[in-house]
């Protein structure tokens, strides 16, 4: 049996978090494909996970 973590658990959303992928990739200079992104080095993926994470940090820490 086997448990995906990356499901989308708000189909709406799917959009949205792509073009918020795209735009932190772009800002750390990766270059994203819309589709398969297999061949990205792991400091490049963990670039763009981490400008997303860094992102919505600021963006709560500025609703607070």
């Amino acid at each position: 049996m086997s448990n995906r973590s990356n499901r989308v658990l708000v189909p709406e959303a799917k959009e949205a978090l792509n073009k918020f992928k795209m735009e932190s990739s772009r800002e750390v200079g990766v270059s994203l494909n819309e589709g398969y992104n297999g061949d990205l080095t792991s400091r490049e993926a963990g670039s763009v996970g981490g400008q997303m994470v860094k992102k919505m940090i600021e963006s709560y820490e500025k609703n607070l």
